[in-house]
This record gives C-alpha cells, structure tokens and sequence, in this order.
C-alpha cells in the first residue's frame, strides 16, 4: 500500500471549476509572431519530404518559442495542472500539416510515448463505431467518456474540428478529489492508497497500482475505473461493494458542477493536461453525416522533462507497449 497522506493538499492544481470559469489566466494565446516561428518549423519538415510522426525535434526548429514552452511545461507541473493554448488558423492548414505543427510543438515539449498497443505515436479522437474494450475504445465514439487519466507525464489535445452538438471537454481536479474525500469521506482514504489491478499498465497487460500516490512531496492520482473492473474481472476479483461505493464517490465528485471545467474547444485549440493532477472527461455528441465534417481531434501522450518522480507501485505514464 502506499503511503497514505493525511492532510489537505495546498497547490494550485487543487481548483474548483466555479473558481476559475470565469478567469483567464489559463487560456494561452498565440502571437502572430509566434504562428510565424511554427510555420517556418511545418515548412523545414516539408522541405525534408518528412511526414507526421517521423521526424526529430531538430527537424522542427522553433527555438524561439523556448520561453513559452517552459511556461507551459511549468504551469502542467507546479501551476493548475492544464492550460489551453488558442489562435491556430486551421483554415491555413491541411490535416497532415496540423499534425506536423501539433507534433512538432510536442517533440519541444517533451517526448511522445505509445498510446496503444500498434505503437500510435500521434492519435486521432474522433468516433469509429460503438464500443467495444476489445475493440474500440471509448474515445473512438460518440459516447460520454468518463472521467480518468491516461498513461503518460501530460495528455494534449489539438481540435480539427468540433462536433454538430455536443462534445465539450471537462477536467476535473484529483488535487480538489482528494480534499473532497479527506474533509467528509475519511473512510475511503486507505481503500484508494490500496493496489487494484489495471489493465494496460504492466507493459500492456495488467497490473497493480493505487487511486493515490505520495511521494517525496506530491500527490499523484489515477484513475481508469473501466480498466480496472476490466482487469479485476478478469483475475476473479471484481470490485467488493464498499470498493463500487468508493469509485462511485470519485466519479460523482468529479462530476460536481462547482467541481468541474468544461470547455468546448474550438478548432485550432490546443489542451494538455497532467495525468498525475487532472483527470479528463467528454460528454456525449452528434456528429455531422458526412465524413469531412466529422468530429475530430489529434492527441499526443508525453513524457516530460520536469516530471515529478513517482513511486514504484505507482506505474503507467510511459505509455502502452507496442505488439508485435
């Protein structure tokens, strides 16, 4: 088990969602200046006859952006934990040179890790069919995506384009969920520092990690709720009921109106989030018919040069292992 903190956490990670709607200090917008030194990055890359997601850092070169890249990489680390970076003309650029753009920006920032098991280096959110865990995973739906964090430093998004209706980002703070549980839910604080099975995290089967994790001074979180029954299923240990009761507590926490921050990210927008602090959700949408119009999102998951350090039996932030 790991070591069960027992105070209030006092970061500015820990944020309520009616605090801050209304304040921009975490909305980033880009300069022309600024817009200019990514197109020069997107033209070197072309030049070179070099596609998304085969190119280095070196190939991309915005090094006149370093003090805006350290800015963001601070606030994902020791400020709120997100921000949203806005002002990309999406009407200058194909798909593919958005995708160069965004990961270039990324290389930058940090290094992109595998998000599934064929080694994706950049992803693409936009839906494919029903779900089905075997299959499809909830974000290649239409479907409301619970709350959770993913496997790396930091998650990104980058809006193509937005839905007919619906689909609004939300996050929501595990810095504020774990002062929620330690002010009125004290009982549930050892039963979430406990191992559950998850899946995906032991180089891409499953493995054991806690909903919390102190060390050497900060709180990390996790939560995959559907990966974890998945796992825990599988190993003839589904979730006793005062565990249900516990992720039923998390989830209607993060899904506290005073609680939460939805967004609806426009095209051009671009989001990262740190998984240790901030958990992430959807809601429901309805999609345009006809393919061009369709919803649709890149994602890149990073490993960061100022992570913190986390716990061994605190695993799952260097992405899923590719199979061959």
């Amino acid at each position: 088990m790991s070591v069960i903190y027992g105070k209030k956490i006092d970061v500015p990670a820990a944020w309520k969602g009616k605090d801050i709607k209304n304040d921009d200090s975490w909305i980033y917008h880009w300069s022309d200046e600024q817009i200019a030194i990514l197109e020069k990055g997107l033209a070197a890359v072309k030049a070179k006859g070099l596609t998304c997601p085969d190119f280095t850092k070196e190939d991309f070169p915005i090094t006149e952006l370093a003090d805006a890249i350290n800015h963001f990489n601070t606030e994902l680390e020791d400020g709120k934990g997100f921000i949203l970076i806005r002002g990309l003309p999406m009407e200058r650029y194909t798909d593919e040179e958005a995708a160069i753009l965004y990961y270039g920006l990324g290389l930058h920032m940090g290094t992109p890790v595998s998000q599934n098991i064929k080694g994706d280096m950049l992803g693409h959110v936009r839906d494919v069919g029903a779900a089905d865990p075997k299959s499809v995973r909830v974000y290649e739906t239409s479907e409301y995506l619970p709350y959770h964090a993913d496997m790396s430093d930091v998650v990104g998004l980058l809006s193509l384009r937005k839905a007919k209706s619906g689909g609004l980002s939300s996050i929501s703070s595990a810095m504020t969920l774990f002062n929620e549980i330690f002010e009125n839910h004290k009982e549930y604080l050892g039963l979430l520092h406990r191992h559950f099975l998850m899946e995906h995290i032991n180089n891409g089967s499953a493995g054991p990690t806690p909903i919390f994790s102190y060390y050497k001074g900060k709180l990390s979180a996790m939560h995959l709720r559907q990966y974890i029954e998945i796992a825990q299923n599988k190993a003839g240990l589904p979730l006793s009921p005062v565990e249900v009761e516990a992720f039923d507590l998390v989830d209607s926490i993060l899904n506290d109106p005073d609680i939460r921050l939805d967004m609806m990210m426009e095209p051009g927008d671009i989001q990262f989030c740190n998984n240790y602090t901030i958990f992430h959700s959807r809601t429901g949408f309805e999609d345009y018919p006809e393919p061009e119009r369709k919803r649709h999102l890149y994602r890149l998951w990073l490993k960061m040069p100022n992570a913190r350090e986390c716990a061994d039996d605190f695993p799952g932030k260097d992405g899923i292992a590719k199979r061959d």
